[in-house]
């Protein structure tokens, strides 16, 4: 067997004569083996792992911190999925369970006895397999509706609604706030109806100058104004047997939507400049984020023509009140930003997580795919942090003590190397720290640099 096709195994153990037994014994997996927590987490962040064999009784840090419990915690945050069987002493089965509760999938007393130890690494490399597989069937639920991802009881309430009415020709009026994903609903309307072979022709109410607008909706005839030298089909009369969606209906004209209304009681319409009445057989569906019951007590938009957009009125709710959608569309947005660009990126941080599910997206869907974007071309790391996302405000407090340690001394390094000019002695005098540890330090912190001095 290759090494690609090789399951990945992880080895965490600072016995050197341990370490050589068990890569021996698992040359059936990809081994790959770290002394200490801080090259463990590298590995991981690297390779990815799917299953940790870690030893309990790693040496305690500087600081007098275990090593083996922090290893497990950091583990778990970095990747929950990944399954940690830890190996104890004899007598040290309180700690077994203790990492066990932790976040450890399982553990093992030493001596170490080789089939038991398979039995487990088998029986976990299985887990692992039908939770990988439970989750890609997850997901594939989680899009109720082709170019829909949502798993919120409302949203999935509303693609029902959607698939009942696609086989109809009802029109449909989809409310709701800027960048809620009013298009993508109204073209799912048209993909699951009779007319999907035929055109779905949109026209953007707003976009359009007033004095333009009867031209593009119904199209003229040669001669009709200045400039129109030939005849020319309007948006209704190009959707011929298919979908019309009018974006921002709320926008269009009084006196527009007078025309308007005729065209859907009669379905017949007249070109500017001509007299001949043209059938059209088209499915109509509109769009606004204006609240049109409010505009028709004010009197800036027709009541007859609500009654007759509103046959079915659909209010798509903001992404902020949608439970559980925030992190869904950020997974589906990063994942499509990595196929399409190829970006080594995984994931999000456990940081900019609680970022994307504490704020408010006034932006809705349309400003979340923008920062993923953002987020992942910003990424200097497998995971997309908060920062990269744009997230962090003046405001908020980064209480980890671990992250802001990890800010403070990367920050420190990289003022120090631009002062001495990548000087490394001279580096290392400033910061009061030896080259050796420098050399670790630039190691730790990922820290790229032109070509070192000594």
């Amino acid at each position: 067997m290759s090494k690609s096709q090789k399951q990945k195994l992880l080895i965490i153990e600072d016995d050197l004569g341990l370490q050589s037994q068990l890569r021996w014994h698992f040359d059936q997996y990809e081994v790959i083996v770290a002394g200490h927590r801080e090259e463990a987490i590298a590995a991981i962040r690297l390779h990815e792992p799917p299953i940790i064999l870690q030893d309990l009784g790693l040496p305690p840090d500087d600081e007098g911190v275990d090593e083996g419990f922090r290893c497990i915690r950091e583990i778990s945050n970095l990747s929950p999925t990944t399954k940690i069987i830890v190996m104890t002493g004899n007598s040290d089965y309180e700690n077994a369970v203790r990492a066990v509760a932790m976040g450890a999938y399982d553990f093992y007393q030493k001596p170490v006895n080789p089939e038991t130890l398979d039995l487990i690494l088998q029986r976990a490399y299985h887990i692992f397999n039908l939770e990988e597989q439970h989750r890609i069937l997850q997901e594939q639920q989680q899009a109720p509706l082709e170019g829909i991802i949502a798993c919120d009881p409302a949203m999935l309430k509303i693609c029902r609604t959607i698939e009942k009415l696609a086989p109809s020709d009802v029109t449909c009026t989809l409310t709701g706030e800027s960048g809620t994903g009013k298009e993508v609903l109204a073209r799912a309307l048209h993909n699951f109806s009779p007319r999907k072979s035929y055109r779905m022709v949109a026209i953007n109410c707003a976009a359009v100058p007033e004095n333009l607008m009867e031209s593009e909706l119904f199209g003229y005839e040669k001669g009709a104004f200045t400039g129109a030298n030939k005849r020319t089909l309007g948006k209704v009369e190009t959707a011929n047997s298919g979908t019309l969606f009018l974006d921002e209906i709320g926008d269009m004209p009084l006196p527009l939507q007078a025309k308007l209304l005729r065209f859907l009681q009669e379905r017949v319409i007249e070109r500017v400049g001509g007299r001949e009445e043209i059938p059209v057989d088209v499915r109509v569906v509109c769009a606004t984020n204006k609240d049109l019951k409010k505009m028709v007590s004010e009197e800036t938009f027709r009541e007859d023509l609500y009654y007759r957009i509103c046959e079915m009125e659909i209010l798509i709710p903001p992404l902020r009140d949608r439970q559980g959608d925030k992190l869904l569309l950020a997974r589906h947005f990063l994942r499509r930003m990595v196929e399409q660009g190829k970006m080594p990126v995984t994931g999000f941080t456990s940081e900019a997580v609680e970022a994307i599910e504490a704020y408010e997206w006034p932006g809705n869907i349309r400003e979340m795919e923008n920062r993923v974007k953002r987020g992942a071309v910003m990424c200097e790391d497998k995971l997309v942090s908060s920062e990269d996302l744009g997230l962090v405000s003046d405001e908020s407090l980064n209480l980890n003590l671990r992250q802001v340690r990890y800010n403070a001394e990367r920050a420190a390094i990289l003022r120090a190397l631009t002062m001495t000019e990548n000087n490394i002695s001279a580096t290392a005098k400033l910061l009061g720290v030896t080259r050796p540890t420098l050399y670790d330090l630039i190691k730790k912190y990922n820290i790229s640099t032109p070509q070192l001095e000594s």
